[in-house]
């Protein structure tokens, strides 16, 4: 096993202040070790925070991202302040979500991602968005991102 090489990291191991907007927060990537084996990295955000940009009210989601790595990992703490940098920003559902996924695909390079955002209801529609950059390579163990449909008292 070979140690990762951090030294181009920003954030990782220093006080690092919020993003203020997802188009300004940075995502770090670190070199996967691995390159050349496919296997699936799961992030799960159960606490995912927007604002609905007519009302600027909160909307919540459980957004569970999954990717197979080529050359590149995401850095986890860039990817927590990213998300995080949400919780004062407009935007639907819908975009939020998709860009999200686009900011990552564009970062690393992966062989494959998908994104499931399980959005919680407000006005009583729940909206999930789903979105992937292809087919699943076959050979791949991918379990199952484990969110059921809501269903609230139904």
């Amino acid at each position: 096993m070979s140690m990762t090489d951090v030294s181009g990291l920003s954030q990782l191991g220093k006080h690092v202040e919020a993003p203020t907007s997802p188009e300004t927060a940075v995502l770090e990537k670190v070199p996967n070790s691995n390159a050349g084996t496919d296997y699936v990295v799961r992030f799960t955000a159960p606490e995912f925070t927007s604002l609905c940009p007519m009302t600027g009210q909160p909307d919540f989601a459980h957004i569970v991202i999954d990717y197979i790595p080529g050359e590149s990992l995401v850095e986890s703490k860039s990817l927590k302040l990213f998300l995080a940098a949400f919780r004062n920003h407009g935007a639907f559902h819908e975009d939020c979500s998709v860009y999200i996924a686009k900011r990552l695909v564009d970062l690393l390079s992966p062989k494959w991602l998908r994104i499931g955002a399980y959005w919680y209801p407000r006005g009583g529609i729940p909206i999930d968005v789903f979105w992937q950059t292809g087919a699943v390579p076959e050979g791949v163990w991918l379990p199952d991102q484990g969110v059921p449909t809501y269903r609230g008292r139904g």
